[in-house]
């Protein structure tokens, strides 16, 4: 295919770091190789060269502490390629302050915990009930409920999960502590559970009288957790070492764990630390002699203060993804790729020394220039018609094997050589093409890389010892808006998987090298 480099360099590419960029139509060159060609004499031919894919195995097995989830996922799906995968979720909590005075004969009304799942805030049902009685002083009332869907992955059409939360009885260490995802805590006594029909919703209570304000709660699905269960826990540890300081509470009340009975149903998320954990309760206040016992509410620190910890669990025996556990075919390749967040397997791409001694080549002898390099990924069009959507985020990053002491290898891991020349500007990572299509492909940018390897002065041991790392998920930005660094991903909570072409096979989707590049 030729393309005029004039033409295509007017096009403007704009990108975010993250976010994928949707086309259905062919690609353009990118600019890398763009000061070669400012004449717009030259033409550039595009050519396909092949690549190895490989799987790398995680081990089902991913960081997922506090500093790596920026979302607990919560349910269970399962498929015929991915097999089945639960998500429960483990979190401490803290007192407000410590040494606390719960007054006089205090007794535990009602004790409830709110998860804010992510919803579509665009599609609300409200409800009202004009007569609605405020059971604490039976009073006259109005109750306004507004019910939003939850974003749910899987079998979104599930009735429900039934979500269980449990005393956590092992200690949790600390949210600055390294925790991973195939790691279970011990649990005792359950002290909670609720059905989750797939909605959230907020409700706000307002007096008859003057409208004044009863009762309010944010969007969120709230649970309500054994008031004795807190009274023994809470109330009667009044003046005791356990609630004296954060240090004997979080070993005194070690944490909670959330978790779903089914199996196969769907995946749902939310922000760790906009949990809330509120417990009701009563005592006697006495004025002028007389004794009421009013409610006063006593709210549980759930934020980032507490260790936060995902706990996924797979099982694979029988599914195509299970083959990953025994092995990649690291020179010729896997025939099918199964990429997946959450621990789940990553891709490995290099290029195979034919396609670099062509490349070389063509660079020697041609006097060619590498405008533009791109690994194409095609989804499995045949085995991946799931019901899952198509995931539209990834991460790429370059990895360099030193194998200098082949008895303790190292690796090296860093942006790509293109995302590094180009932190600071909006930049196409990756594309996606026809998302709404079967099969569905991706672009990623390797131009600089390619570049490196082929035009620079690199080594055949450091060429064949370096490779891409392809996951599910985004890179992570600072507060500033800049890439916090490659390690900061959202792969550790990335819900997405597919199936891709790998390249030990002679599917004509197999995933390849795209190159432009441009004579005079």
């Amino acid at each position: 295919m030729t393309y005029n480099i004039k033409k295509a360099f007017a096009i403007l590419s704009l990108a975010i770091f993250g976010s994928v960029l949707l086309y259905n139509c062919e690609p353009d060159p990118d600019s890398l190789g763009e000061q070669l060609f400012l004449d717009g004499a030259a033409h550039g031919e595009e050519v396909s060269y092949p690549l190895i894919a490989y799987n790398i195995n995680n081990n089902d097995s991913i960081r997922s502490d506090a500093s790596k989830l920026g979302y607990a996922t919560l349910g269970a799906v399962k498929d015929a390629q991915f097999g089945k995968q639960k998500a429960a979720y483990y979190t401490q909590l803290r007192l407000p302050a410590y040494s606390p005075d719960f007054g006089t004969n205090p007794a535990v009304d009602s004790v409830v915990l709110v998860i804010k799942p992510t919803y579509a805030s665009d599609s609300v049902t409200t409800t009202t009930n004009e007569d609605y009685i405020y059971p604490d002083g039976s009073v006259a009332a109005k109750k306004v409920v507004s019910t939003y869907p939850a974003v749910k992955y899987g079998r979104t059409k599930s009735p429900k999960l039934t979500i269980r939360v449990n005393e956590v009885t092992e200690f949790l260490n600390g949210p600055a502590d390294i925790a991973y995802s195939n790691k279970a805590y011990t649990i005792g006594q359950e002290i909670g559970t609720k059905d989750f029909t797939g909605t959230v919703n907020s409700v706000a209570i307002t007096k008859d009288s003057d409208a004044s304000s009863l009762f309010t709660s944010a969007t969120g699905f709230r649970i309500p957790l054994s008031p004795s269960f807190f009274k023994t826990k809470i109330i009667d540890k009044k003046g005791q070492p356990e609630l004296s300081d954060v240090s004997n509470f979080i070993r005194h009340f070690k944490g909670i764990k959330l978790s779903v009975d089914e199996d196969d149903a769907y995946l749902i998320q939310f922000s760790p630390n906009d949990m809330e954990l509120v417990m009701y309760y009563k005592n006697d206040k006495t004025e002028n002699g007389n004794t009421t016992r009013p409610q006063s509410t006593y709210t549980f620190a759930l934020g980032s203060a507490n260790a936060h910890i995902g706990n996924y669990v797979y099982e694979r025996v029988g599914t195509p993804s299970g083959t990953v556990a025994s092995g990649s075919d690291l020179e010729n390749g896997d025939e099918r790729l199964y990429a997946q967040g959450m621990g789940g397997a990553s891709i490995g791409v290099r290029l195979p020394k034919e396609t670099i001694d062509k490349l070389k080549v063509l660079y020697q002898n041609n006097k060619a220039a590498i405008i533009s390099a791109k690994i194409r990924l095609y989804t499995d069009g045949d085995v991946w018609k799931s019901q899952y959507a198509k995931p539209k985020n990834f991460t790429i990053v370059q990895r360099d094997k030193d194998l200098t002491d082949p008895a303790n290898p190292k690796i090296t891991t860093a942006f790509t050589a293109d995302l590094g020349i180009n932190l600071s500007n909006n930049f196409a990572i990756y594309r996606a093409y026809d998302l709404d299509k079967n099969p569905t492909y991706y672009d990623f940018t390797v131009t600089k890389s390619v570049k490196d390897i082929i035009e620079g002065t690199l080594s055949d041991t450091a060429i064949a010892n370096k490779y891409f790392k392809i996951d599910l998920g985004s890179f992570l930005t600072t507060s500033a808006g800049s890439l916090a660094g490659y390690q900061y991903t959202s792969t550790p909570y990335a819900v997405e998987r597919a199936v891709f072409i790998g390249s030990k096979t002679s599917d004509p989707n197999k995933v390849q090298l795209k190159i432009i590049y441009g004579t005079k």
